[in-house]
């Protein structure tokens, strides 16, 4: 691969506190300019002159530019599982609850613009930047599988759901909003209403609960 201006990296620096207001809009201009440009186009210079800091200020927290690629999307992900467990919301004694707010999470993230926008950039890179989309897939659909595991492991042992192979359960879960909707965004055609999303929702969890809900 052609080496860019952003490609001279130095290695960051440690024990160096972060702001965190800083670091914050830096990832939010970051995301504008991935979502504009796709990774390859993407400039440092112009990302860094946008958040009113220095590249170097960069570097040092995100080593290069593919490290900024995959802390905003990591960003990204935690908005699903990890942003609801702080909230109380991943009760293992409620399954459908914690389900509907996941999948209603999820489903806003995979629709967003700006998300499929990165989807586009990524499949466009594949092959030409493995490591790139190895962490695009460790920071988001493995991440965000293992994390919807982890609570159906927990609903498992609560006695609410009865699930032998919580990472499949948890992979056929959000394979379920990554259809026909999801689909028409990647290829920039009319998008799915709310009250369509709102139906696929409240589907996907019905069959899930169907599948995996104990009765009693």
């Amino acid at each position: 691969m052609t080496k860019t201006e952003d490609d001279a990296q130095p290695k960051p620096r440690r024990g160096r506190p972060r702001d965190p207001e800083r670091y914050r809009r830096i990832l939010d201009v970051a995301r504008k300019h991935f979502y504009a440009h796709g990774l390859e186009r993407a400039s440092l210079d112009a990302i860094a002159a946008e958040a009113g800091v220095s590249k170097m200020t960069i570097y040092s927290h995100f080593t290069s530019k593919e490290g900024l690629f995959e802390a905003e999307v990591r960003d990204r992900t935690e908005r699903v599982v990890g942003g609801l467990a702080g909230a109380g919301a991943l009760d293992e004694m409620d399954p459908r609850k914690a389900l509907l707010a996941i999948g209603e999470q999820f489903l806003t993230l995979a629709r967003e613009d700006e998300a499929l926008g990165q989807f586009r950039s990524v499949y466009g890179a594949a092959g030409a930047q493995p490591m790139v989309c190895q962490a695009f897939y460790r920071q988001g659909a493995d991440r965000l599988i293992g994390d919807l595991a982890a609570y159906l492991r927990r609903a498992d042992a609560a006695g609410t759901l009865k699930v032998p192979h919580p990472r499949q359960a948890a992979d056929l879960f959000l394979a379920m909003f990554l259809g026909d909707g999801h689909i028409r965004g990647l290829l920039m055609l009319d998008m799915p209403s709310a009250r369509e999303n709102r139906a696929l929702l409240r589907e996907a969890v019905r069959v899930f609960m169907a599948a995996y809900a104990i009765a009693h």
